[in-house]
Parts: C-alpha cells; sequence; structure tokens
C-alpha cells in the first residue's frame, strides 16, 4: 500500500511514523528511567545529574527537525530519475524467506559500518561545528538525544536509506523494521542507564555489542566510542576508550547491588 501512495503522500506518512517511534520508544523510556524510577534505587545512573529541561526540549526540538529531513528521502528516492536505478522491490516473495530474514543482520552491519565512518569524520575539528554540534550539546544524554541533530548531520544520517535503496533488494517492511529496531537500541544508548548484565562487555559475544555505558562516555567526553550497534570497529580501529570496561563494571555492580532486597533484621 505504502508504494502506491504518491511520493509527497509516502513524505507525510514518513514523517508521522518517525514521530510515532520517536514519541512511543523514547517516551516509554523516559517515563521509566526519568519519572518513574527516578528517585528509586533499581538502576545506577551511568552519570548522577539528571538534564535540564531545556535539555529535553532542545533534544525534542532538533528530533522533529530531523524527522522533516528524513521525510525527503520517499521524495528523492522517488525522482524519475532516481527510482529506476533503486533496489526497492514491490512484493515481498519476489525473494526467498531466508533472504527476508537474512538480510536484517546485513543491514545492521552496513549501517553500523557507516555510522562509525560517518560519525568519526563528523568529529574532525573542521566538521564538528557544521554537522555534529547539536548532538553533543547532550553531554549527560536522555533519551530524548537518539535523533537531536544538525540538519546537515541529519542528512547524513538518512543517507543509509539511499544505501540500501541502492545496494540491496529490499523491501518496505524490511525498512520499516529496520527503522523500528534501529530508534530502539538509539533510545537505549542515550538512556543513561545501562541494561545488559556485568560482565557483558566482557563475554565472547557481548563485548562486540556497543552498550548504553559506552556511548554515554562517547557524550561526556566527545571522543572515541563511535559505533552504533557493535564495538567491531572501535576495536579494529583502537578508538575504543581505555577505561570503558572498568566503567562498565563499575555501573552493572551497583546495579547489581541496587537490584538485591534489603534485608530485615
Amino acid at each position: 500500500m505504502f508504494l502506491q501512495l504518491s511520493p509527497w503522500a509516502q513524505a507525510i506518512y514518513v514523517f508521522i511514523l518517525s514521530i510515532i517511534r520517536y514519541a512511543f520508544f523514547g517516551g516509554i523510556a523516559f517515563l521509566i528511567f526519568y519519572v518513574i524510577l527516578k528517585n528509586r534505587t533499581r538502576f545506577a545512573k551511568i552519570q548522577q545529574r539528571w538534564p535540564a529541561n531545556k535539555d529535553y526540549q532542545r533534544e525534542i526540538l532538533y528530533s522533529v527537525v530531523t524527522f522533516f529531513i528524513f521525510a525527503l528521502v520517499p521524495l528523492v528516492l522517488n525522482h524519475p530519475f532516481v527510482k529506476p536505478h533503486t533496489t526497492i522491490y514491490n512484493k515481498l516473495d519476489e525473494y526467498p524467506v531466508w533472504y527476508s530474514l537474512l538480510v536484517f543482520p546485513v543491514m545492521l552491519v552496513i549501517h553500523d559500518t557507516y555510522f562509525y565512518f560517518t560519525h568519526r569524520i563528523m568529529h574532525q575539528p573542521r566538521l564538528f561545528k557544521f554537522f555534529h554540534i547539536i548532538h553533543h550539546k547532550s553531554t549527560n544524554p536522555s533519551p530524548w538525544a537518539a535523533f537531536s541533530f544538525n540538519p546537515a548531520e541529519a542528512v547524513i544520517e538518512s543517507g543509509i536509506i539511499y544505501v540500501f535503496a541502492f545496494t540491496l533488494p529490499i523491501h518496505i517492511i524490511h525498512i520499516l523494521v529496520f527503522l523500528i529496531f534501529m530508534t530502539i537500541y538509539n533510545v537505549y544508548g542515550h538512556l543513561g542507564f545501562e541494561l545488559y548484565p556485568r560482565g557483558f562487555n566482557k563475554h565472547w559475544l557481548g563485548k562486540w555489542f556497543n552498550t548504553s555505558v559506552n556511548h554515554n562516555m562517547h557524550h561526556q567526553y566527545f571522543k572515541g566510542n563511535y559505533g552504533l550497534y557493535f564495538t567491531i570497529w572501535d576495536r579494529v580501529m583502537n578508538t575504543l576508550q581505555k577505561d570503558y570496561d572498568d566503567r562498565f563494571d563499575n555501573i552493572t555492580s551497583a546495579n547489581q547491588q541496587m537490584s538485591k532486597p534489603t534485608s530485615v533484621k
């Protein structure tokens, strides 16, 4: 049905769905950790202080601007000079089930690679103020910071859809599921609390996954930890912050201690 809509209708659809995804997943995370659990000792906040209301307002405002820019994607992809060259297909059964399932981890690896290198480039001093400074105003990020970008950075971030549209045969459902997962993991990365258990960062598999502690350190110190879903590129390129493991251990140890029931004598 989506592909049968006019390009402008698709753009409106994308904008509305982006707002809904952001409000739903960001709102649930904010409600749980910044309202319900704010004065309870179930999880240790990665940075002890809390963002100010003006921080939340800035993050939400720039996120809405980001979604306007994301909504331009269907206008570009449906342009008569562009659409014939895309790899987006109409019927889900055009490819076998195994492909429809396998394409998701491939999309995540491609996106993580795209994100790592564009992110690291945007940290170059001459580019930082133009592309990335708004996102780093959230030195102590909240779930609302997940899409708080400069307009120029929002264009870069939307570029991953163009990469998919010209490299992988994908259906609109693939894009939708990808965007939902990306939103959830992005909100988690900016949560300000760690959800993975103690020892996850040193597990043979877990150590390759990005964590909220990892990305929070990036916001706090403005360097290193450039990955999105994984730590693969940070480890290969030697950009993982040296004290990451110690910071993760401290936070998750505090979480474990807080979750223990208080004994009554």
